[in-house]
């Protein structure tokens, strides 16, 4: 856990001496990957390609944030890459009735809002299993999305400038417009579980929901929170997507949860909830989105980052079990 003037529990500070260290790790481990490849290929440090990078890795970054903070809580959730589809449909459909994009993302922020709301109610407050609810979710989403769309894409006919400008365009030909956005909602975030009483609940209810509602944290609704948080934030990444391919695709986020689940636990964000950072998060993102992107610059097969993908989670989740035993033997 982030360094806060209220972090007095034995866990917190315990969360916080893991985080700090394990986000230096994860720094240094970025700029080993960037060193590498940069040397490795020739056009891997051009403009182009770093512009590139940032603009996808924004997409993952965003819904990670949400995804993260759930995982923090002591639940989770893998539903975020079907509700990316499925938001794309009232995104794309209302702007060409419209011609509206406020009235777009308006649509499908309420869908994803809807979304939220389900797995929230059947998670926190009904008590069922959240791996159980959100992988029923993913289903029964990407389920719906197929039915409608009859697995043909929906193609934005309105070519509205600003909706493709979200997507594509860059500030002073550089960065991306989405990774702004991104890096905003990163800081944002990591500001409020850092420094804010939101954040010190999530951890105290992923630390121990016993010890919370002790100590007068209304755990159902922290859960609850976070829950509806990562489906808007997953939202928000969908508006991204369709902006970067011009339509709502069936198939868009096909997989994409077991990827940020990838960057989440590698970021340090422990599986059984308490521990882990945004900042931590965003640097397993980052690394990720390289490693990827450096493998394809040296024609490395798409199957070996999947490979590579199923490794760190394989070896993150390891470390941090190994991690839980230690702080369960010293306790």
């Amino acid at each position: 856990m982030p360094p806060s003037s209220d972090a007095h529990t034995p866990f917190a500070r315990l969360a916080g001496m893991v985080g700090r260290s394990n986000e230096v790790a994860l720094l240094a481990c970025l700029i080993g990957v960037i060193l590498f490849f940069g040397i490795a290929s020739e056009y891997f440090f051009s403009f182009r390609n770093m512009s590139n990078v940032l603009g996808q890795a924004s997409i993952m970054l965003i819904a990670g944030i949400g995804v993260a903070m759930v995982f923090m809580s002591g639940e989770v959730d893998i539903s975020v890459g079907s509700l990316m589809a499925a938001v794309a449909i009232p995104l794309i459909e209302v702007m060409n009735a419209t011609g509206s994009l406020a009235l777009g993302i308006g649509a499908a922020l309420l869908l994803g809002l809807v979304i939220g709301t389900v797995n929230g109610l059947l998670a926190a407050y009904a008590g069922i299993n959240s791996l159980i609810v959100t992988l029923g979710t993913l289903f029964i989403v990407r389920g719906g999305v197929y039915l409608y769309t009859g697995k043909q894409a929906i193609p934005d006919e309105v070519y509205l400038e600003s909706f493709f400008q979200i997507g594509n365009e860059t500030l002073l030909g550089i960065i991306p417009y989405s990774a702004l956005i991104a890096f905003a909602l990163v800081g944002i975030f990591a500001y409020v579980m850092g420094w804010r009483r939101f954040g010190r609940q999530v951890y105290a209810v992923g630390s121990s929901a016993a010890v919370a509602r002790l100590a007068g944290f209304n755990t159902q609704r922290v859960k609850f929170t976070c829950f509806l948080l990562s489906s808007l934030l997953a939202t928000i990444s969908g508006v991204l997507l369709a902006s970067r391919v011009g339509s709502a695709v069936h198939v868009a986020g096909l997989n994409f949860e077991f990827q940020v689940v990838a960057a989440v636990v590698l970021g340090g964000v422990s599986l059984a909830g308490g521990i882990g950072t945004i900042a931590g998060m965003a640097l397993g993102v980052l690394i990720l989105a390289f490693v990827a992107n450096g493998l394809g610059m040296l024609d490395f097969p798409t199957e070996w980052q999947l490979v590579i993908t199923g490794a760190v989670i394989v070896a993150a989740v390891a470390i941090d079990e190994a991690k839980r035993r230690r702080a369960a033997a010293a306790a």
